[in-house]
Protein backbone atom coordinates (compact mmCIF):
# COMPACT_ATOMS: atom_id res chain seq x y z
CA UNK A 1 0.00 0.00 0.00
CA UNK A 2 1.37 3.48 -0.96
CA UNK A 3 2.35 6.07 2.16
CA UNK A 4 -0.17 8.33 0.18
CA UNK A 5 -2.91 5.94 -0.15
CA UNK A 6 -2.41 5.58 3.59
CA UNK A 7 -2.38 8.98 4.87
CA UNK A 8 -5.59 9.90 2.65
CA UNK A 9 -7.16 6.80 4.67
CA UNK A 10 -5.49 8.16 7.62
CA UNK A 11 -7.22 11.31 7.37
CA UNK A 12 -10.65 10.20 6.07
CA UNK A 13 -10.64 7.69 9.09
CA UNK A 14 -9.59 10.24 11.58
CA UNK A 15 -12.22 13.30 10.21
CA UNK A 16 -14.82 11.06 10.43
CA UNK A 17 -14.62 8.65 12.92
CA UNK A 18 -15.04 11.95 15.13
CA UNK A 19 -17.23 13.70 13.36
CA UNK A 20 -20.94 12.88 13.77
CA UNK A 21 -20.65 11.89 9.61
CA UNK A 22 -20.13 7.77 10.16
CA UNK A 23 -16.53 6.74 9.60
CA UNK A 24 -17.67 3.56 8.21
CA UNK A 25 -19.74 5.20 5.44
CA UNK A 26 -16.75 7.31 4.70
CA UNK A 27 -13.84 4.74 5.26
CA UNK A 28 -15.62 1.77 2.97
CA UNK A 29 -16.24 4.42 -0.03
CA UNK A 30 -12.54 5.70 0.29
CA UNK A 31 -11.54 1.57 0.10
CA UNK A 32 -13.30 1.21 -3.01
CA UNK A 33 -12.22 4.49 -4.79
CA UNK A 34 -8.89 3.97 -3.63
CA UNK A 35 -9.11 0.47 -5.08
CA UNK A 36 -8.03 -1.23 -1.80
CA UNK A 37 -9.23 -4.74 0.14
CA UNK A 38 -10.29 -4.12 3.49
CA UNK A 39 -9.56 -7.95 3.86
CA UNK A 40 -5.93 -8.17 3.60
CA UNK A 41 -3.16 -8.00 6.25
CA UNK A 42 -1.50 -4.90 5.88
CA UNK A 43 -5.18 -2.99 5.80
CA UNK A 44 -6.50 -5.14 9.00
CA UNK A 45 -3.29 -3.81 10.83
CA UNK A 46 -3.96 -0.20 9.67
CA UNK A 47 -7.42 0.03 10.62
CA UNK A 48 -6.33 -1.25 13.88
CA UNK A 49 -3.75 1.33 13.76
CA UNK A 50 -6.06 4.05 12.97
CA UNK A 51 -8.94 3.31 15.16
CA UNK A 52 -6.33 3.24 18.03
CA UNK A 53 -5.18 6.68 17.03
CA UNK A 54 -8.35 8.28 16.89
CA UNK A 55 -9.43 6.97 20.08
CA UNK A 56 -5.97 8.36 21.81
CA UNK A 57 -7.58 12.18 20.04
CA UNK A 58 -10.89 11.22 22.04
CA UNK A 59 -8.44 10.58 25.23
CA UNK A 60 -6.15 13.93 24.70
CA UNK A 61 -8.93 16.20 23.92
CA UNK A 62 -11.94 15.29 26.47
CA UNK A 63 -9.68 14.35 29.26
CA UNK A 64 -9.26 17.61 30.99
CA UNK A 65 -13.28 17.81 30.62
CA UNK A 66 -13.79 14.34 31.69
CA UNK A 67 -11.43 15.39 34.51
CA UNK A 68 -13.39 18.33 36.16
CA UNK A 69 -16.98 16.58 35.52
CA UNK A 70 -16.16 12.97 36.44
CA UNK A 71 -13.52 12.69 38.75
CA UNK A 72 -13.88 15.40 40.56
CA UNK A 73 -14.97 13.14 43.91
CA UNK A 74 -16.01 9.80 44.34
CA UNK A 75 -19.47 10.29 44.32
CA UNK A 76 -19.41 12.07 40.80
CA UNK A 77 -16.91 9.27 39.37
CA UNK A 78 -19.55 5.99 40.84
CA UNK A 79 -22.59 8.54 38.85
CA UNK A 80 -20.43 8.17 35.67
CA UNK A 81 -18.97 4.69 36.24
CA UNK A 82 -23.05 3.43 36.42
CA UNK A 83 -24.29 5.96 33.59
CA UNK A 84 -21.30 4.25 31.36
CA UNK A 85 -22.17 0.62 32.65
CA UNK A 86 -26.04 1.28 31.72
CA UNK A 87 -25.31 2.45 28.44
CA UNK A 88 -23.05 -0.34 27.66
CA UNK A 89 -25.72 -2.80 28.83
CA UNK A 90 -28.28 -1.90 26.47
CA UNK A 91 -26.03 -0.64 23.72
CA UNK A 92 -24.93 -4.93 23.82
CA UNK A 93 -27.80 -5.69 24.31
CA UNK A 94 -29.15 -3.61 21.25
CA UNK A 95 -26.84 -4.54 19.22
CA UNK A 96 -26.74 -8.11 19.63
CA UNK A 97 -30.24 -9.36 19.00
CA UNK A 98 -30.22 -7.19 16.08
CA UNK A 99 -27.35 -8.88 14.69
CA UNK A 100 -28.71 -12.59 16.00
CA UNK A 101 -32.30 -11.71 14.47
CA UNK A 102 -30.33 -10.63 10.78
CA UNK A 103 -27.96 -13.76 10.90
CA UNK A 104 -31.26 -15.92 11.68
CA UNK A 105 -33.21 -14.50 9.07
CA UNK A 106 -31.36 -12.65 6.27
CA UNK A 107 -28.17 -15.11 6.19
CA UNK A 108 -29.82 -18.37 7.68
CA UNK A 109 -28.18 -20.37 4.76
CA UNK A 110 -25.04 -18.24 4.55
CA UNK A 111 -22.26 -20.22 6.13
CA UNK A 112 -19.60 -17.92 7.99
CA UNK A 113 -21.39 -14.77 7.58
CA UNK A 114 -20.40 -11.12 9.18
CA UNK A 115 -22.81 -8.35 9.57
CA UNK A 116 -20.16 -6.37 8.18
CA UNK A 117 -19.88 -8.25 5.16
CA UNK A 118 -23.89 -7.32 4.46
CA UNK A 119 -23.49 -3.23 5.34
CA UNK A 120 -20.56 -2.76 3.78
CA UNK A 121 -22.73 -2.41 0.58
CA UNK A 122 -23.30 1.03 -0.53
CA UNK A 123 -26.93 0.34 -1.31
CA UNK A 124 -27.43 -0.15 2.48
CA UNK A 125 -24.56 2.41 3.57
CA UNK A 126 -26.96 5.22 1.85
CA UNK A 127 -30.11 5.05 4.15
CA UNK A 128 -28.52 4.37 6.99
CA UNK A 129 -26.19 7.68 6.33
CA UNK A 130 -29.99 9.40 5.41
CA UNK A 131 -31.39 8.40 8.41
CA UNK A 132 -28.16 9.24 10.89
CA UNK A 133 -29.01 12.80 8.66
CA UNK A 134 -32.11 13.25 9.45
CA UNK A 135 -31.82 12.46 13.51
CA UNK A 136 -28.96 14.84 13.57
CA UNK A 137 -30.90 17.81 11.71
CA UNK A 138 -34.78 17.22 13.95
CA UNK A 139 -31.85 16.99 16.92
CA UNK A 140 -29.97 20.88 15.63
CA UNK A 141 -33.46 22.26 15.13
CA UNK A 142 -35.00 21.43 18.70
CA UNK A 143 -32.04 22.32 20.75
CA UNK A 144 -32.27 25.50 18.79
CA UNK A 145 -35.78 25.89 19.83
CA UNK A 146 -35.52 24.46 23.55
CA UNK A 147 -32.19 25.40 24.55
CA UNK A 148 -31.14 23.36 27.73
CA UNK A 149 -29.21 26.16 29.11
CA UNK A 150 -26.65 25.76 31.77
CA UNK A 151 -25.59 22.47 33.28
CA UNK A 152 -28.22 21.08 36.16
CA UNK A 153 -29.67 17.68 36.94
CA UNK A 154 -32.57 18.28 34.86
CA UNK A 155 -30.26 18.74 31.87
CA UNK A 156 -27.78 16.55 32.59
CA UNK A 157 -27.07 12.49 32.12
CA UNK A 158 -28.63 10.77 34.30
CA UNK A 159 -29.48 6.65 34.78
CA UNK A 160 -32.01 6.87 32.05
CA UNK A 161 -30.96 8.91 29.55
CA UNK A 162 -27.96 6.76 29.75
CA UNK A 163 -30.11 4.20 28.71
CA UNK A 164 -31.61 5.26 25.72
CA UNK A 165 -28.32 6.91 24.99
CA UNK A 166 -26.86 3.39 24.49
CA UNK A 167 -29.83 1.40 23.21
CA UNK A 168 -30.04 4.23 20.42
CA UNK A 169 -25.97 3.75 20.12
CA UNK A 170 -26.87 -0.29 20.07
CA UNK A 171 -28.80 0.46 16.44
CA UNK A 172 -25.25 1.42 15.15
CA UNK A 173 -22.95 -1.06 15.58
CA UNK A 174 -24.27 -3.19 13.05
CA UNK A 175 -25.40 -0.13 10.57
CA UNK A 176 -22.96 0.84 8.62
CA UNK A 177 -23.31 4.84 7.77
CA UNK A 178 -25.69 5.10 10.83
CA UNK A 179 -23.03 7.51 12.77
CA UNK A 180 -22.57 6.72 16.69
CA UNK A 181 -21.46 10.37 17.76
CA UNK A 182 -24.18 11.93 15.42
CA UNK A 183 -27.08 9.37 16.85
CA UNK A 184 -26.04 9.21 20.65
CA UNK A 185 -25.15 13.55 20.86
CA UNK A 186 -28.17 13.89 18.82
CA UNK A 187 -30.25 11.71 21.43
CA UNK A 188 -28.93 13.46 24.05
CA UNK A 189 -30.07 16.85 22.66
CA UNK A 190 -33.45 15.10 22.37
CA UNK A 191 -33.35 14.09 25.83
CA UNK A 192 -32.90 17.70 26.91
CA UNK A 193 -28.97 17.42 28.11
CA UNK A 194 -26.59 20.51 27.73
CA UNK A 195 -24.67 20.10 24.72
CA UNK A 196 -21.40 19.64 26.33
CA UNK A 197 -22.33 17.03 28.68
CA UNK A 198 -24.23 15.05 25.67
CA UNK A 199 -20.98 15.30 23.90
CA UNK A 200 -18.61 14.36 26.51
CA UNK A 201 -20.86 11.50 27.37
CA UNK A 202 -20.70 10.13 23.82
CA UNK A 203 -17.25 10.44 23.61
CA UNK A 204 -16.51 8.60 26.80
CA UNK A 205 -18.66 5.81 25.61
CA UNK A 206 -16.52 5.95 22.45
CA UNK A 207 -13.27 4.83 24.46
CA UNK A 208 -15.27 2.07 26.10
CA UNK A 209 -16.17 0.36 22.82
CA UNK A 210 -13.08 0.93 21.24
CA UNK A 211 -10.95 -1.53 22.38
CA UNK A 212 -13.75 -4.36 21.39
CA UNK A 213 -13.73 -2.95 18.08
CA UNK A 214 -9.53 -3.31 17.73
CA UNK A 215 -9.43 -6.86 18.85
CA UNK A 216 -12.05 -7.87 16.68
CA UNK A 217 -10.01 -6.64 13.73
CA UNK A 218 -6.94 -8.27 15.12
CA UNK A 219 -9.00 -11.72 15.87
CA UNK A 220 -10.09 -11.35 12.24
CA UNK A 221 -6.66 -10.90 10.86
CA UNK A 222 -5.55 -13.85 12.76
CA UNK A 223 -7.82 -16.01 11.74
CA UNK A 224 -6.96 -15.58 8.40
CA UNK A 225 -3.83 -16.14 8.92
CA UNK A 226 -2.74 -12.36 8.68
CA UNK A 227 1.10 -11.62 9.76
CA UNK A 228 0.22 -8.32 11.38
CA UNK A 229 3.87 -7.09 11.90
CA UNK A 230 3.84 -6.41 8.23
CA UNK A 231 3.13 -3.22 6.66
CA UNK A 232 4.41 -2.12 10.25
CA UNK A 233 5.68 1.72 9.63
CA UNK A 234 2.98 2.29 7.35
CA UNK A 235 0.16 1.84 9.84
CA UNK A 236 2.38 3.88 12.32
CA UNK A 237 2.39 6.90 10.31
CA UNK A 238 -1.52 6.19 9.42
CA UNK A 239 -2.26 6.51 13.63
CA UNK A 240 -0.22 9.33 13.90
CA UNK A 241 -2.21 11.05 11.25
CA UNK A 242 -5.64 9.94 12.61
CA UNK A 243 -4.50 11.04 15.90
CA UNK A 244 -3.55 14.35 14.36
CA UNK A 245 -7.10 14.37 11.86
CA UNK A 246 -9.11 13.56 15.29
CA UNK A 247 -8.01 16.29 17.14
CA UNK A 248 -8.92 18.62 14.63
CA UNK A 249 -12.48 16.69 13.88
CA UNK A 250 -13.33 17.40 17.65
CA UNK A 251 -12.11 20.93 17.87
CA UNK A 252 -14.27 21.29 14.85
CA UNK A 253 -17.13 19.09 15.89
CA UNK A 254 -17.21 21.50 19.49
CA UNK A 255 -17.15 24.21 17.80
CA UNK A 256 -20.19 23.66 15.30
CA UNK A 257 -22.42 21.81 18.72
CA UNK A 258 -21.62 24.89 20.72
CA UNK A 259 -22.38 27.41 17.78
CA UNK A 260 -25.95 26.08 17.28
CA UNK A 261 -24.80 24.38 13.62
CA UNK A 262 -25.10 20.95 14.90
CA UNK A 263 -27.94 20.77 12.48
CA UNK A 264 -25.34 21.41 9.18
CA UNK A 265 -23.72 18.06 10.12
CA UNK A 266 -27.14 16.57 9.04
CA UNK A 267 -27.48 18.28 6.03
CA UNK A 268 -24.29 17.17 5.10
CA UNK A 269 -24.94 13.46 5.40
CA UNK A 270 -28.42 13.40 3.88
CA UNK A 271 -26.36 15.08 0.89
CA UNK A 272 -23.89 12.05 0.73
CA UNK A 273 -26.14 9.32 1.29
CA UNK A 274 -27.08 10.75 -1.95
CA UNK A 275 -23.58 10.71 -3.44
CA UNK A 276 -23.20 7.08 -2.05
CA UNK A 277 -26.25 5.88 -3.93
CA UNK A 278 -25.08 7.18 -7.17
CA UNK A 279 -21.99 5.33 -6.27
CA UNK A 280 -23.85 2.22 -6.01
CA UNK A 281 -25.69 2.62 -9.37
CA UNK A 282 -22.37 3.52 -11.03
CA UNK A 283 -21.20 0.00 -9.97
CA UNK A 284 -18.59 0.60 -6.86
Amino acid sequence: MSLLKVIVLAIVQGLAELLPVSSSAHVVVTEKLLGLDPSSPPMTLLLVMLHTGTMLAVIAYFWPRWRDTYFRGGAAFRAFAGQIVIATFFTALIGEAIVKVIEKTLWRNVPHAEIEDLFSHLEFIAPALAAAGLLIVIAGIFERRHPAGVVSPAHDVNARRAGVIGAVQGLCLPFRGFSRSGATISTGLLLGVVKSRAEAFSFALAVVLTPPVVLRLLRAGHERGADLRSAAIESVLGAVVAFLAGLLALRWLSRWLEGGRWYWFGIYCLVAAGGVMLLHRAGY
